[in-house]
C-alpha cells in the first residue's frame, strides 16, 4: 500500500484528464501540428481563473520527430463554479473556433488545435495556441491603450469584420438571425429589468435619463429595423473591449490576435466599436481617438474588399450602436455584476450619447 501511494504521488493532481499525453498526441496529429512524434510528458506551467473559465498553460515534451510542434498550449475549461450554469457560453466559443476560425485568414485569432463539449455534463474544453511569449495585453484593465495600440487593435477588428461582411453563410451555416419577434421579446425582458433598475437607483438616475430609456423602449421596433435589414452586417465579437486583444511584444514581428469569443454573433459591425470606445472610455480619451479610429477602421474595410458601405453610413451606424449600448449597464446590473462595472459604463455611455447627439435617432 505504501508503494502504491508513492506511485500516485508522482502524478500531478492538477493535471486535467484532457491533458493526457495520448489524447494530446492524437489531437495534435489531427490538427496537422505533429507528424511522426508523440507527446511524452505534460506539465502544468501556470493556472488561473477568469470570471467564467479556467486557464491552464501546459508544457509539452515529445519523443520522436516534433519539429514545429507547439512546446506549450493553452487549455481553456469551465470555471468549476459555473460549469453548468454558463456552459452555453463555452460551447458557443467552441463553435466559433471549430466552425468559423478555420474559414478565416491566419493571424486574426489564436490557432485552435482541439475542442470538445459534452451536453450531458456541461463540460467543454479548448486547446489553443499559446501566445504568452510573443504577445501581451496592451495595458492592465481598465487603463486605455496608447494611440498606436488602439490603431493596431481596430485594424485587426476591421480585418475580422471584413471576412464575414455580408457573407452568404450568415444565418445559414454561420450564426443565427434574431427574428423581429425575438427582438420584441428581448426588449420586453429588458423593460422589466429597466423598471427594477430605475427603482433601485432612485434619484441617482435623472429624469432626463429616464426619458431616454423610455423613448428607446418605445422606439425599439423602428430602431431594430437596421439590424433586420440584414445589410452591411458581419460576425461581431460581442465583448470587444481592448483587453480581449493580444498585441505582439516589443521586437516581435507578428499580428494582433483577438480572443474570448463566447459572445460572438451576427450584428451591425459598429456594435463592437461602440462597446470598445463609448462604453469603456471617458470623454477625453474617446474624443481624442474616436474619429481617427473610425477612419482607420473604414480604410481597413476598403482595403479588405468591403464595398457599398459609405463613411457616412459608418458614422450613422456608430451613433445607432452607441444609443443601443445604454441598455448594456442595465443588462450587467441584472446579472449582478458589481457597480464598479455597470455604474462606470452607464456614465461613460451616457456622455457619449450626449456628445454624439444620439437622441436625434429617437
Amino acid at each position: 500500500m505504501a508503494r502504491g501511494r508513492g506511485i500516485m504521488a508522482m502524478t500531478p493532481p492538477q493535471l486535467p484528464a484532457v491533458a493526457d499525453p495520448g489524447y494530446l498526441t492524437a489531437a495534435l496529429r489531427k490538427a496537422r501540428a505533429l507528424d511522426a512524434g508523440a507527446v511524452r510528458e505534460v506539465t502544468v506551467l501556470h493556472e488561473r481563473d477568469t470570471v467564467v473559465s479556467h486557464i491552464t498553460r501546459l508544457g509539452l515534451r515529445y519523443v520522436g520527430e516534433s519539429t514545429g510542434s507547439p512546446q506549450t498550449l493553452i487549455l481553456k475549461t469551465p470555471h468549476a463554479d459555473f460549469a453548468k450554469t454558463l456552459a452555453q457560453g463555452g460551447r458557443h466559443e467552441l463553435a466559433f473556433y471549430l466552425k468559423l476560425a478555420p474559414k478565416m485568414p491566419p493571424g486574426l485569432v489564436p490557432r485552435c488545435f482541439d475542442g470538445r463539449s459534452d451536453d450531458e455534463s456541461g463540460a467543454w474544453h479548448l486547446l489553443l495556441e499559446d501566445l504568452t511569449d510573443s504577445h501581451e495585453l496592451a495595458t492592465v484593465p481598465t487603463l486605455p491603450p496608447s494611440r498606436d495600440q488602439s490603431m493596431a487593435i481596430v485594424t485587426t477588428l476591421a480585418g475580422m469584420h471584413a471576412v464575414w461582411w455580408n457573407h452568404p453563410d450568415l444565418g445559414e451555416t454561420v450564426g443565427t438571425w434574431a427574428s423581429p419577434e425575438d427582438s420584441a421579446a428581448r426588449i420586453e425582458t429588458f423593460a422589466g429589468h429597466y423598471d427594477r433598475f430605475a427603482d433601485e437607483l432612485g434619484d441617482r438616475l435623472s429624469e432626463e435619463r429616464r426619458i431616454l430609456y423610455r423613448r428607446l423602449i418605445e422606439q425599439s421596433e423602428r430602431l431594430s429595423e437596421r439590424y433586420h435589414s440584414r445589410r452591411h452586417v458581419t460576425i461581431v465579437h460581442g465583448d470587444a473591449h481592448t483587453w480581449n486583444f493580444l498585441l505582439p511584444r516589443a521586437g516581435v514581428a507578428d499580428t494582433v490576435r483577438i480572443f474570448d469569443f463566447d459572445l460572438w454573433g451576427i450584428n451591425v459591425p459598429t456594435n463592437d466599436l461602440a462597446y470598445m470606445m463609448a462604453i469603456q472610455w471617458y470623454p477625453e480619451r474617446r474624443q481624442a481617438l474616436e474619429r481617427v479610429l473610425l477612419n482607420r477602421y473604414y480604410e481597413t474595410l476598403l482595403a479588405r474588399g468591403v464595398t457599398g458601405y459609405t463613411r457616412g453610413a459608418l458614422d450613422q451606424d456608430y451613433r445607432w450602436s452607441v444609443l443601443w449600448h445604454i441598455t448594456k449597464p442595465v443588462w450587467q446590473w441584472a446579472i449582478n455584476l458589481p457597480p464598479g462595472i455597470w455604474w462606470n459604463n452607464l456614465e461613460r455611455v451616457m456622455m457619449a450619447v450626449e456628445d454624439l447627439g444620439c437622441e436625434e435617432l429617437l
